[in-house]
């Protein structure tokens, strides 16, 4: 099983979830996250307006290869089995799904842990560059100074935001 895969395509979380299954008995809970496209820019009062559509690139085995090892830290912090990131690329419309994170372990608490710091880690630390259509035109989405605070309380700290 790819433990990562960024793709232009939409994905089916059923057959995610059986992958990082793998079939292993010792698996007793799959956390899971799914990220949406949502249809208005919250975070950005300059651009506070409907989303028409987001487009998502990212540098082809840079980001891969920066994914693989917030996994491998993952698997360091938390006892957990398996863990899986699918993100998609390209121009997604409100209500699309952009991200799934899945964890497997043997107890529900590890999976909860290890799938919001591999969220929080994407957030901050995955190659992607977001620009947002609005009614006013496209813009790139900075990052946020509320995601770098949430990888801080796993004790890694960046400073993405501007």
């Amino acid at each position: 099983m790819a433990r990562v895969r960024i793709q232009s395509e939409t994905f089916d979380i059923a057959q995610e979830v059986a992958l990082v299954q793998a079939k292993d008995p010792r698996v007793g809970a799959v956390c899971s996250f799914l990220g949406t496209v949502r249809d208005r820019n919250i975070h950005d009062a300059q651009h506070a307006n409907s989303v028409q559509s987001l487009e998502l690139e990212h540098y082809p085995g840079m980001t891969e290869k920066s994914i693989e090892a917030m996994i491998d830290e993952a698997h360091r912090r938390f006892d957990i089995l398996g863990a899986s990131v699918v993100h998609r690329i390209g121009v997604l419309l409100p209500q699309d799904p952009v991200v799934l994170v899945l964890v497997a372990s043997a107890h529900r608490g590890e999976s909860f842990k290890a799938c919001e710091f591999l969220m929080d880690y994407l957030k901050t630390q995955a190659p992607f560059w977001k620009k947002e259509q609005t009614p006013d035109g496209a813009h790139w989405v900075d990052a946020r100074v509320t995601d770098d605070a949430a990888l801080a309380r796993w004790g890694i700290i960046a400073s993405n935001a501007q």
